[in-house]
This record gives structure tokens, C-alpha cells and sequence, in this order.
């Protein structure tokens, strides 16, 4: 029986800048007990966010980190064949071989249902996975259980998760899917969003440097041509590889020269381009 509690209210995190519809939009998933989807572009914070609602309600964290070719019973749980045959083999490894649940290993979201407190369950990057995986997936989630067919047993949640599922967009999701979340876009930070996540990581630096790098850092996101632009993550690294430099010179960041290119671009294409932009 999946626990009822009263809901807790997430109000950001120590290094995560909130906006207020986000937060209303996360605390509004948690009342209802629904699955939150972040979709934006890579470095928008999505990721980050489960990690903040974690840290804020002193909730557990288990990340499903979802790849192209990845079976929805991968996530629920594995079924350890190979071990057990090697097992009932050499007969040494100390094992009731004639116990198929010792070779059963909990998945993901397995362990989600699994843990004996509430978790925050982060399905990261959805769009990699096909239709079938995804409608599925949410068929469990709604329920709440699954089946572990070697065992014949129902493992029913014992709480249940708050669940962030991110998308980049990459590949459309089914129609089902969307209307059993509730769904937010993650817009890339403008300048005055920007200035409050600097302020955070870097609180006591300059503000000169910080305009300065933010300036370059705005107009090296609009070369043309760039394929993967730089994102916050990597302007808080630059802006770290800067303060390491002990030659850096404001003024020369001012002037346009801009040292440290491979901190922001990380495809050789995008590279060149900002090179000679």
C-alpha cells in the first residue's frame, strides 16, 4: 500500500536559483503525485533541479540515467541467469542456487519502490527511449507495482517517489505520455537569471569581470553555425579557468581576446567557428 503523507513545500537549494514558476510547478507535482517534465536545452539546469528538490526535502536520490537501447526491465530489475548457473556449477559461492530471488537484482525504479522513505526518482534524458518504453514506464509509475515473473511476485511501492523526468527535446513523446505529467520548460537563463546563478557560485567576485564574461559569453552563444552552444555549465567552468589564470588581464577580455575556448565549446566545428567568429 503506496503511504499517504502530507506534502513537503521545495523552496530551492543552496546552489540552485528558483523562479517562481518552477517552483509552483514542482510543489503543484508533489501535491498531486504526479510525474514533473522538464524539457529544454542541455545546461538549463533539469538534471540539477532533482538534485536540489532532493537536498531541500532531505530526500534520498536515485537517478535512471536512460539510454537508446535500454528494455523497461532493465529499470524494474534484472534477473542474474549467468550467475546462478556459474553458481550451481561450482557449488563453492554459498548460495541456495534453488532460491531464484537471491539472483534477483533490483533495478531503478525498482529501488524506488524498494526504499523504505520517500525518494525523488530522476528519469533523466526520456527522448532517448522508444514510445513503448515510455508508455510503459508510466503504466508502472500510475500503478505503482510491477511483476517479477521468475518469482512470481508484485512489488508494490512503499512510497511514493517524486519523479522528474527530463527531455531535450531530441525526439517527440507520445501523446499518453504527456498528459499523464505536468510539464514545464526550462527557458536558457536571460542576463538577469544569469547574474543571480554567477552571484551564487561566485559571490564575491567582481563585478566587472562578471559582466565582462558574461558580455562574451551571450555573444559567443549567437555565433552562427554552432552546433551545441555553451551552456551554464560551462560559463561557471570559464569563469573558474579565468580566476585560475594568474595572466589573465580584464582588459584583454574586454578587447575581445578571449582565452580558454575549449572550457565553452567541446565539438571542434563549434570551435573553429567561435575562433573566427
Amino acid at each position: 500500500m503506496v503511504s499517504q503523507t502530507h506534502p513537503a513545500k521545495f523552496r530551492g537549494a543552496s546552489r540552485y536559483v528558483l523562479d517562481d514558476e518552477l517552483a509552483k510547478i514542482v510543489n503543484i507535482s508533489i501535491a498531486l503525485e504526479m510525474p514533473l517534465l522538464l524539457k529544454g536545452e542541455p545546461g538549463t539546469g533539469k538534471t540539477m533541479l532533482a538534485h536540489a528538490i532532493a537536498e531541500n526535502l532531505r530526500m534520498p536520490l536515485i537517478i535512471l540515467n536512460v539510454k537508446s537501447s535500454m528494455k523497461l526491465i532493465e529499470a524494474l530489475y534484472q534477473y542474474d541467469t549467468l550467475t546462478r548457473l556459474n553458481d550451481s556449477r561450482f557449488a563453492d559461492s554459498g548460495r541456495d542456487v534453488s532460491n531464484i530471488e537471491e539472483y534477483i537484482k533490483m533495478g531503478k525504479i525498482g529501488q524506488a519502490f524498494a526504499a523504505d522513505k520517500k525518494i525523488v526518482l530522476l528519469i533523466d534524458e526520456i527522448d532517448k527511449a522508444d514510445t513503448d518504453f515510455q508508455d510503459d514506464m508510466l503504466d508502472i509509475l500510475d500503478q505503482m507495482q510491477f511483476d517479477i515473473i521468475e518469482i512470481d511476485r508484485t512489488i508494490t511501492a512503499k512510497n511514493r517517489p517524486v519523479i522528474v523526468i527530463t527531455s531535450n527535446a531530441k525526439k517527440d513523446l507520445s501523446d499518453p505520455f504527456l498528459g499523464r505529467c505536468n510539464f514545464h520548460h526550462i527557458a536558457f537563463p536571460d542576463r538577469d537569471m544569469m547574474r543571480k546563478i554567477i552571484d551564487v557560485h561566485f559571490p564575491d567576485l567582481n563585478t566587472n569581470l562578471s559582466e565582462a564574461c558574461m558580455e562574451a559569453f551571450y555573444r559567443l552563444r549567437e555565433v552562427r553555425g554552432v552546433e551545441k552552444k555553451p551552456a551554464t555549465r560551462e560559463l561557471i567552468n570559464w569563469m573558474r579557468a579565468l580566476q585560475a589564470d594568474p595572466d589573465f588581464q580584464l582588459q584583454s577580455l574586454k578587447a575581445g581576446n578571449i582565452p580558454y575556448l575549449g572550457v565553452l565549446f567541446k565539438k571542434s566545428t563549434d570551435l573553429y567557428l567561435a575562433n573566427h567568429q
